[in-house]
């Protein structure tokens, strides 16, 4: 798969003498260095005590009152100190992934170097062990540098940014659903490291910075020191290789050092979103005027210059925009993942991408028998899955306490167990028939098997909407719920498909920017649960992690009013369906309206996505793992196609939703961990296999 995009911002010197290359160079540092230095004295200047530019002054000259004092040098300068140091870091470190892999949207984000120091961190604190700072940079260190190497391996550096995107995003959201099922197994343990991970600044004393500061040097050496060979890669492996330098060599070094960069920055204030995206973007433009940016080093001294920037102004516009009281509970890294969300979507609408859908299915061609036989033994598992979801869990219970159940002779203790029970089974069913649904026309309509709800964000949209109603109407009713959910699904699907339609929606820019989306609704999610109330964040993540735990049936009856029309929507237009799955020329050669035809089923899946989300949460990749099952063992028809995905999709939403609840009884995991933790490996199958 080749996607055409801007290469990075390290290449070449060409044109002006080096003399009038160095002085634009220096001359573009200057400016930043001031720019930096003022966001750095407004930040000191702004907080909750009424400690103003005088008391600062006169705190830095040492002849401030004790008090004041105290604010400026133990809270605000170590404030401003962390966002210099850590801005810094970040940009550098996205630059120099840019540059070695000739990609522009690899970062420590979209690399899953800070899901994976994040899960590191995680382990580390569910074994009780008490780290020093500098050991705990350490297994961040490692953390993230295994994700990255594993990001590269699948997707090949330079291989595409489409590619490379995808598998960091997917193994991100793995690396993080494993995360949060560890911090609600062990509340205790991993206390705070819900609110570490939005990413804040704040500081209490130097000492965190001191520490860090030595890390964040040597990667800034280490990235000065290999500079020059990292330009000689922009001039192509074989160019490189002719000049004696060290392809495979100066790769890994700079994608360590990058790494060392990012563990320093997360473990001082844990994920700061998209800095290292932004950063060398904003470069580019200045390497464009003054050329001897493009050099490697004079750019990584420009790119930690504009992360500080940015992460300085996140804060300063912050506590701008809000009271200082709000702005002391929200993140830094909240604000700077909106910003980097909004880049993300903006910089992936604008690529082109000239290589079709990746990783199609082939046309496969199967039996009559077999779909028979395929659709019976699915029936049967789903039915033998469902009487043991009904009998199995905290406590067991037999067949014959179901009937005297429903029946109406049970007795009180039975009848609470099944009363609480069987509208989880429901929900857990009717969701991942619908989720699985709404990925088969989805995918359809996109001719791409990677588009799915919750890759696309549709999911994430749907779940923001909900929970803007449960946190700011905690008594509404289930079809509230369900229209809030609808409302904020339907507004991510027009953006996203709106502003992937301009290439067609087979093309992969669709899921670039459904990934940039996805990462939006998340830190409005977070940013959220963190005004509302911002002590409860294990309520987020029960949210999150698509727990069907408290489900009522009136909960369950809107996604099961939906899940019927959608189904015979489907049914009645599944020759519609085959049609549109096949190319743009064929359905209209035959007469059908294609824009019109779109239309109805991408509003049919927003629909079951919706309703799906409010009635068990956000649950990742059952779109995507059911209609991918279901064409491999019955063909592409969707006759055939449709039934078959929506009985896996219950089957795995409700084997999920079973072991999530039983295997660790009485701790539960959310059904939606658990197939995130079954989705991303597949994820990461279908892009290698696309790759071969």
């Amino acid at each position: 798969m080749a996607v055409t995009a801007t290469p990075g911002p390290v290449r070449p010197e060409t044109g002006p003498a080096p003399a009038a290359s160095r002085a634009g160079a220096a001359a573009v540092t200057g400016a930043l260095l001031l720019l930096v230095a003022a966001l750095a004295v407004v930040d000191i200047t702004q907080g909750t005590a009424a400690v103003g530019p005088a008391e600062v002054l006169k705190a830095l000259t040492g002849r401030a009152d004790p008090d004041d004092a105290s604010v400026v040098i133990a809270s605000r300068l170590p404030r401003a100190a962390a966002g210099l140091l850590v801005g810094a870091a970040l940009g550098a470190a996205g630059l120099a992934l840019q540059a070695v892999s000739r990609n522009v949207l690899a970062s420590p984000d979209t690399l899953a170097v800070n899901a994976g120091s994040y899960l590191a961190l995680g382990l580390a604190a569910v074994t009780g062990l008490s780290l020093p700072l500098l050991a705990s940079s350490g297994v961040a260190f490692a953390g993230g540098l295994a994700a990255a190497a594993v990001v590269l391996g699948l997707s090949g550096l330079g291989a595409g940014t489409v590619r490379l995107v995808l598998a960091g995003t997917a193994l991100a959201l793995g690396l993080t659903a494993v995360t949060q099922g560890l911090l609600l197994l062990f509340p205790q343990q991993t206390e705070g490291l819900y609110q570490w991970n939005q990413g804040s600044i704040a500081q209490n004393g130097f000492d965190g910075v001191l520490q860090m500061l030595p890390v964040v040097a040597v990667g800034l050496a280490g990235l000065l020191l290999v500079a020059r060979r990292v330009d000689a890669l922009a001039l192509g492996d074989d160019t490189a290789r002719g000049l004696g330098v060290p392809v495979r060599a100066t790769r890994v070094t700079t994608v360590v050092l990058a790494t060392l960069l990012s563990a320093a920055a997360v473990t001082l204030a844990g994920p700061i979103g998209f800095v290292g995206l932004c950063a060398p973007a904003l470069v580019r433009p200045l390497a464009r005027r003054f050329h001897g940016v493009h050099r490697l080093r004079a750019g990584v001294p420009a790119a930690a210059l504009v992360g500080a920037a940015l992460v300085l102004g996140a804060d300063v516009l912050l506590r701008t925009s809000v009271s200082a009281d709000v702005s002391v509970a929200v993140p830094t890294g909240v604000v700077t993942s909106l910003v980097g969300a909004v880049f993300l979507v903006v910089m992936a609408a604008r690529l082109r991408d000239t290589a079709g859908s990746p990783a199609s299915d082939g046309l496969r061609i199967r039996s009559r028998a077999v779909f028979v036989v395929t659709l019976a033994v699915l029936a049967v598992a789903l039915v033998g899955l469902t009487i043991a979801a009904v009998l199995v869990g905290d406590s067991v219970l037999l067949l014959g306490d179901v009937l005297n159940w429903a029946r109406g002779r049970a007795g009180r203790t039975v009848s609470f167990v099944l009363d609480t029970r069987v509208p989880r089974v429901l929900a857990a069913l009717l969701a991942g028939a619908a989720l699985a649904l709404a990925g088969t026309l989805v995918q359809a309509v996109t001719r791409n098997p990677l588009a799915e709800p919750s890759v696309l964000g549709v999911s994430g949209g749907g779940a923001l909407g909900a929970v803007v109603l449960v946190t700011t109407v905690p008594v509404a009713g289930a079809w509230s719920v369900a229209g809030a959910a609808f409302a904020g699904a339907a507004v991510t699907a027009v953006v996203v498909f709106g502003l992937a339609a301009r290439g067609g929606f087979q093309q992969n820019r669709l899921v670039l920017v459904g990934v940039g989306t996805a990462a939006g609704t998340t830190a409005l999610i977070s940013l959220l649960i963190v005004l509302t109330d911002p002590f409860n964040a294990t309520k987020a993540l029960t949210w999150l992690s698509g727990s069907t735990y408290g489900r009522t049936m009136p909960d369950v009856l809107p996604l099961a009013a939906v899940l019927a029309v959608g189904i015979g929507v489907a049914a009645v237009r599944h020759r519609e369906l085959d049609l549109v799955s096949l190319d743009e020329d064929t359905p209209r050669l035959l007469g059908l309206h294609l824009s019109r035809g779109r239309l109805g089923f991408l509003v049919v899946g927003v629909l079951l996505t919706a309703t799906a989300v409010a009635a068990a949460g956000t649950i990742g990749f059952v779109g995507l793992v059911a209609p991918h099952a279901a064409r491999a063992l019955v063909g592409r028809r969707h006759i055939r196609v449709l039934p078959v995905a929506v009985l896996l999709g219950a089957v795995l939403v409700c084997t999920a939703d079973l072991l999530g609840r039983t295997v660790i009884a009485p701790a539960q995991l959310g059904a939606g961990l658990m197939t995130a933790v079954i989705g991303t490996p597949y994820f990461l199958y279908v892009l290698v296999r696309g790759r071969r």
